[in-house]
């Protein structure tokens, strides 16, 4: 088995200029968005300085790209986009719902959810792609779990998360808010086992885990469909756009408290300072994978311009060649960079 990498997004320092070759490849058709009868709205033209960037974005991986920008600014609201009903690989981007669920059932009178309750971090829990608790033991808070989920996509922490709420009512929040295209893994650790062979719903355990990231495999044939229809983190540029309209909006919390709480930690995903423009309030998640030849980025979220909501998907896949989600960074947080500053420049000059 090849080399795993599973969520690093970290673009600082390796935030550059796209390749000139680029600038040669034809500009991919791109098409103001809907969405849904509810965002009918959006059908507006987009200025011309977003659509050649969303077109550059684009350019990357012209088949297995999506991206969308909605701007719902208060008399002429517009979209661009490029692929954005095609049904990719999110990986990290999933995380926003579990941080959704655990608000919300912590809102419940008598829940014994709540932030500053124990939580237990063990082998129990332990998966790759965990920098923040791959090497401790003991008890933590929720909180500690849930910035370390957002901010630092650890693995682990997201598993912890995940078992508190479970994934049968994240899934029902996915569905309450109408996305039929989102899908979501029983845990890290089971999604990683699956793709190494395991049979659906099985979990090897933290030990074979070890062995996959030694690169000895589990003696079992690796599965290369990472986008599969078992064990996945998939989504549409569209339905990560639409999530977090609705959920910044306060539509799926009761109290005002929980919605500060989503977007106090929303605001600490790593890649959103280092693509967002300077100063600009963000909320989001970004999130990578790299196994055996299948590749992914993703950073989903919203901005705010002049006070007007900016949300937005980017999504690239892509198979086979040298280039892995670490090498492709800096094109892809660059691109996404000159997309959200054309924004920024448009409706600053309005």
């Amino acid at each position: 088995m090849k080399t795993i990498s599973i969520d690093a997004p970290r673009l600082l320092g390796r935030r550059h200029a796209l390749c000139s070759a680029a600038a040669a490849i034809a500009a991919p058709a791109i098409v103001a968005c809907g969405g849904g009868s509810s965002f009918s709205s959006y059908a507006q033209t987009a200025p011309a300085s977003v659509n050649n960037a969303v077109a550059e974005f684009a350019a990357m991986e012209p088949e297995t790209t999506g991206v969308l920008v909605r701007v719902a600014a208060p008399q002429t609201p517009w979209s661009a986009g490029h692929g954005t009903e095609r049904k990719l690989f999110v990986a990290s981007g999933v995380k926003t719902f579990i941080l959704g669920q655990f608000l919300r059932d912590s809102e419940t009178a008598g829940s014994s959810l709540n932030q500053n309750g124990p939580c237990e971090v063990s082998d129990r829990f332990r998966s790759l792609g965990s920098s923040v608790l791959v090497g401790l033991t003991g008890k933590t808070n929720y909180r500690t779990a849930l910035e370390a989920m957002i901010a630092h996509s650890d693995n682990t922490a997201t598993d912890i998360a995940m078992a508190a709420v479970s994934v049968d009512r994240v899934r029902a929040l996915i569905a309450q808010a109408g996305l039929t295209q989102t899908q979501i893994p029983d845990s890290t650790r089971r999604m990683f086992s699956y793709l190494a062979g395991a049979p659906i719903g099985v979990d090897l355990g933290w030990l074979d885990m070890l062995k996959l990231q030694s690169g000895e495999g589990v003696g079992l044939p690796a599965r290369k469909d990472v986008i599969n229809g078992q064990e996945s983190m998939l989504s549409t540029a569209t339905e990560m756009v639409t999530w977090y309209q609705q959920a910044l909006a306060g539509k799926y919390f009761t109290t005002p408290a929980s919605l500060r709480e989503f977007k106090r930690i929303s605001a600490m995903a790593t890649a959103l300072w280092q693509t967002v423009p300077a100063d600009t309030i963000a909320y989001g998640k970004g999130g990578s994978i790299d196994w055996e030849d299948f590749h992914a980025l993703c950073l989903a979220g919203q901005m705010r311009v002049k006070d007007i909501p900016v949300s937005f998907c980017f999504t690239l896949n892509w198979t086979g060649g040298t280039l892995t989600s670490n090498t492709r960074l800096g094109d892809f947080g660059a691109a996404i960079s000159k997309v959200l500053a054309a924004v920024d420049a448009s409706l600053r000059a309005a």
